[in-house]
């Protein structure tokens, strides 16, 4: 996952473009508030139970406000998907791009996950674990969407240990896209069993599974013992 987002460039200086831009920024600033909470309440009830009358209700505007920002429940859940993935991408993907390609950014991407989860970005855990079950077996633009965001991790994660395998740093990987699979399914159970149990212990289960397949692919292991003994 990676995302650009461009500046808002005001443009005009006349007083009648002026007040224009004044109201698309307060537009989108009410826009960003609204889809802040909704996907916040998303993470917690489901994003199939999201309508403009909760949203409206939960983010203290009227109806009329929401329904004219967004039109109609499927684009209010859109656009939460949308949000949802850049709060993600601030998260956990921006953080680890500080590091070259290869092993050190891919336990970058894994511990922001980790901490993604655990200190609860989303207060429902994952954003997109908790879509994921409402929208499996529902076709649609929202599951394509959804499904398309969870691709679009599993391929920036794979192609992250694929470049350490290339620089020579997981010279025993044969399948990184194997390795991204299992990684996100330690990682998906790890927040869902957190979410149960409301104990952070399945974080640590998580850190080992991932540093005993990072070892047994030749990682440094210094690199791999800095990552398993953080605590969660």
């Amino acid at each position: 996952m990676s995302s650009e987002t461009g500046a808002f460039a005001l443009a005009g200086s006349a007083s009648t473009s002026d007040h224009a831009d004044g109201r698309r920024l307060r537009g989108d600033a009410s826009r960003r508030a609204v889809l802040a909470v909704a996907a916040d309440l998303a993470s917690v009830e489901g994003l199939d139970q999201l309508s403009i009358g909760r949203i409206a209700q939960s983010a203290g505007v009227s109806k009329s406000n929401v329904a004219t920002l967004f039109g109609s429940k499927e684009r209010l859940q859109l656009a939460t998907v949308e949000a949802a993935r850049e709060r993600f991408v601030e998260t956990v993907i921006t953080p680890a791009r500080v590091h070259p390609r290869g092993l050190a950014r891919a336990l970058s991407l894994l511990d922001g996950w980790i901490a993604y989860s655990r200190d609860r970005v989303f207060p429902g855990g994952c954003f997109f674990a908790s879509a994921a079950a409402d929208f499996d077996a529902k076709p649609g633009e929202v599951r394509d969407a959804v499904a398309g965001l969870l691709r679009e991790w599993g391929g920036y994660l794979a192609a992250t240990l694929q470049h350490a395998h290339d620089a020579g740093e997981l010279p025993l990987l044969d399948d990184a896209k194997q390795l991204s699979f299992e990684f996100s399914a330690l990682l998906e159970l790890a927040n869902r069993d957190s979410l149960f149990t409301g104990r952070t212990s399945s974080y640590r289960r998580a850190r080992t599974g991932i540093a005993a397949r990072l070892r047994a692919a030749g990682a440094d292991p210094a690199a791999i013992d800095a990552f398993a003994s953080i605590s969660d």
